[in-house]
């Protein structure tokens, strides 16, 4: 039975008359048709949560209950696509009603009139269940759709056929102890729910990025969780395109919450122009784009963390490794005190709700490496800016999300100014990650690469200890073996972690280069503490011809790296003569 409008308050809708109603049942509001979410029960009252601007209805305007609860479409037709936080399509609205979304336009997820090309890879008579695979269809020139039974059916193959199909059409026929069901290439999943798997894996493999910062010194584990809090400017929106770009995931899903128009502009009208570095094919073909900005509705800025999760778990059930960008979690945050205060509920810190950890923690434990219902191995790497009001760490949501993701890189403005990129505090960031992944970076980069690390660690926090005493007594009068730790410092900083993105050949580097980048370095500055310590002063050192070597390193391409590092090596071990020869 439908109900109607009792009560109006910006998002939030209290409905009446709805009999049977459940929460978290999808209603359509007012002569509009505006999609909204039942959040609360109390009474006779249902309490809705409008996804779209609710100005212009009024009480006693008619509410429908569909009886499903909110929910995104899974089927081949979804790479490439540009969504909003309920999974409409923009670029279809936007042809269909122009630059601005129109209150309540229907238009589906993805296009039910296209056909694909099924291939069965099951038979008829094989049992199936739960997500097992019965067939593939090539769904972009980068992703191969594995088609899965859907949830809770399994029974076995009456009858499978190839051809050519919408995602609607029946392609193969299951017989159940409650009858036959037809399936489809299409299925629905209720986005507040993960989806299930069969068992999750140590964080035991790194996402390799390229970036030399975080694979070198604070690494995420495939299936991890890492924050990016940072203020206004510091380059969130860059790592995490970097990210986009180099990361070794398959497929990337890019959740824009609650970001500015104009950048958010920017992101959708460059992504489909880039190409992916590593096959040259349109980076597009293998990324799901998110977009809600900061003036479209809240409360489908609350939605669009939840679709997001849901699409990369559905790929990750294919055996996918699927980075989930999430840029940022504070406007989603805002978007939950807006609501919660519309609900009158008891506000928690900073007028925050009191269930903000909760919420947050919901979303970052979806993330993990497992194997499915199917046996597929696949990951969803969840990665979450922060934008905390004026940089400030102490924000809710930066705490909060310190006490469940494992990984923090603290981005430094005073870094960004200075052009440091990308700008990654060093002695603010870290990695709970590094004990998991030795074993990985000793057998695939190299035995040495745990005592590199340290010592890499060690110089930096050196450097700072001795800063703090040059502002004291001036650089002069240090030691010349402080000398020597700074002067190694700078060639890490400058040479090693500060990295060009727009540079053809220093936008990546390969753990191999990475490795052979960092030793060399720690071998010069082992060389250089011995000769300071035989007398020999830092400023001789500076003119040796190994360091103008280090610093050209970072702009040697991948195939030209190994000649690189012999010739290099060479210029180190030469440093003993100069050595010598000071010391005479």
């Amino acid at each position: 039975m439908d109900g109607y409008i009792y009560r109006i308050s910006g998002p939030v809708v209290t409905a009446r008359g709805l009999e049977g109603a459940k929460m978290n049942d999808v209603v359509k509001v007012g002569k509009s048709n505006l999609v909204g979410e039942i959040i609360k029960l109390n009474g006779d009252d249902a309490i809705v949560q409008v996804y779209e601007d609710t100005s212009g209805i009024r009480p006693g305007e008619p509410v429908e209950d569909t009886g499903r609860q909110l929910s995104v479409t899974l089927a081949p037709g979804l790479m490439g696509g540009i969504y909003d936080g309920i999974q409409r399509p923009l670029d279809k609205i936007m042809a269909a009603s122009g630059d601005f979304i129109s209150r309540g336009v229907e238009i589906p997820s993805i296009d039910y009139e296209k056909k694909w090309h099924f291939t069965p890879t099951a038979k008829e008579g094989d049992a199936v269940d739960s997500l097992s695979i019965i067939g593939t269809v090539e769904e972009t020139s980068m992703i191969t759709n594995k088609i899965m039974i859907p949830y809770g059916i399994s029974g076995k193959i009456k009858e499978i056929k190839e051809g050519d199909f919408t995602v609607q059409e029946t392609v193969a026929i299951i017989e159940t102890e409650e009858g036959e069901k037809e399936i489809s290439m299409m299925q629905e999943w209720p986005v507040r729910y993960p989806r299930p798997v069969k068992d999750k894996l140590p964080p035991d493999v790194p996402l390799i990025t390229g970036q030399r910062v975080i694979d070198s010194l604070f690494p995420v584990a495939k299936g991890g969780t890492a924050a990016v809090p940072g203020p206004f400017g510091s380059g969130k929106t860059v790592i995490q395109q970097q990210l986009s770009k180099w990361s070794d995931s398959k497929i990337v899903v890019y959740v824009g919450c609650g970001e500015r128009g104009n950048e958010m502009t920017e992101i959708l009208t460059t992504f489909p122009e880039l190409k992916d570095p590593k096959t040259g094919k349109p980076l597009m073909d293998r990324t799901i784009l998110i977009a809600n900005t900061s003036n479209m509705p809240v409360a489908a800025r609350e939605a669009s963390i939840y679709t997001g999760i849901t699409i990369a778990e559905y790929y990750r059930d294919m055996g996918y490794d699927v980075a989930l960008m999430a840029d940022s979690t504070s406007r989603w945050a805002e978007a939950l005190r807006e609501i919660s205060g519309r609900l009158e509920e008891m506000p928690g810190e900073e007028g925050y709700p009191a269930y903000l950890g909760r919420k947050i923690a919901e979303f970052y434990e979806r993330a993990g490496r497992v194997h499915s219902l199917n046996g597929n191995l696949g990951s969803v790497t969840a990665i979450g800016a922060v934008s905390p009001p004026g940089g400030d760490l102490s924000d809710p949501v930066v705490q909060n999300t310190l006490r469940v993701t494992r990984v923090f890189w603290a981005l430094d403005a005073s870094l960004a100014n200075a052009r440091h990129f990308p700008s990654i505090n060093w002695l603010n960031s870290y990695s709970l990650y590094i004990d998991d992944l030795k074993g990985w970076f000793s057998s695939n980069a190299s035995e040495l690469w745990s005592g590199l690390y340290s010592e890499s660690m060690n110089i930096l926090q050196k450097e700072a200890d001795i800063n703090e005493i040059v502002q004291l007594v001036g650089y002069d009068a240090l030691p010349e073996s402080d000398k020597a730790v700074l002067d190694i410092a700078r060639m890490i900083r400058e040479d090693y972690l500060q990295q060009n993105a727009f540079d053809d050949v220093d936008t990546y580097t390969s753990m191999h280069k990475q490795f052979l980048m960092l030793k060399s370095i720690i071998d010069i500055g082992e060389k250089e503490k011995a000769a300071v310590a035989r007398g020999v002063m830092t400023s001789q050192m500076s003119r040796i011809d190994a360091k103008a070597k280090i610093a050209r390193m970072k702009f040697t391409p991948e195939d030209q790296i190994d000649a690189y590092y012999k010739d290099l090596q060479s210029s180190i071990a030469d440093i003993d003569k100069i050595v010598k020869v000071s010391g005479d």
